[in-house]
């Protein structure tokens, strides 16, 4: 899906639904694809490969890879430290629900930051045009998070200035325009189709055996 950026996006994000700043990832190892302030990550930083995920809450593709694919592959390659998994935002239609459901994580604590991820892409097949607020708000409620502070999230004009900083460097520096994309070790896999398990296996694999480029991503 196609990206645009947070400034239109949030805008509308209130009537469309009727995070404390983070500090830089840790250090990756030499030779590795270097982070960006505001990283999300998972798994060993000192990990040999990193692939990194440019996602967006309201990409229908990026909710069917992250039920039927990253399960299996956070468990094979993330969680037994072989692999960094990074997920960068990005912002497609409706832009205003992605810069709402990311400023709800972000609000949530990054140890809650990626269940609210999962919990917002899974719940795309019930969003309505009108219900959409109310389900965030749940979400947000499972994660400690009031109504009120669910507003909050939504006009933190910090959050939203740092969420401008990072789309900034997803089109300028990585000249990323829609969802998902994927590099590993700073390659970029090909953007025509979402990867199965097998391609993003076969990426790391080879990834293991390249020396790293000098790519940003």
């Amino acid at each position: 899906m196609r990206a645009v950026s947070r400034r239109a996006a949030i805008a509308t994000t209130g009537a469309a639904l009727s995070a404390p700043a983070l500090a830089w990832a840790a250090p990756p190892p030499p030779g590795a694809p270097p982070a960006i302030q505001g990283d999300m990550a998972l798994g060993n930083p000192r990990a040999k490969v990193t692939v990194v995920e440019y996602l967006s809450l309201t990409c229908p593709h990026c909710a069917h890879f992250n039920e039927t694919v990253f399960p299996t592959f956070k468990t094979r390659w993330v969680d037994t430290g072989k692999v960094r998994y990074v997920l960068r935002e990005l912002l497609t239609p409706p832009e205003n629900v992605a810069a709402a459901g990311f400023l709800l994580a972000r609000c949530a604590g990054p140890g809650k930051y990626f269940p609210v991820v999962d919990e917002v892409l899974r719940s795309q097949p019930r969003w309505q045009a009108g219900q959409i607020k109310p389900i965030f708000v749940e979400i947000a409620a499972r994660h400690g998070l009031t109504a009120a502070q669910f507003e909050a999230c939504l006009t933190d004009t910090a959050a939203q200035d740092a969420m401008d900083g990072r789309l900034r460097y997803a089109a300028e520096t990585d000249k990323v325009t829609s969802t998902p994309t994927f590099f590993v070790n700073g390659r970029r896999l090909p953007d025509d189709t979402v990867p199965t398990l097998a391609d993003l296996e076969a990426a790391v694999a080879a990834a293991f055996k390249a020396p790293k480029p000098a790519g940003r991503s």
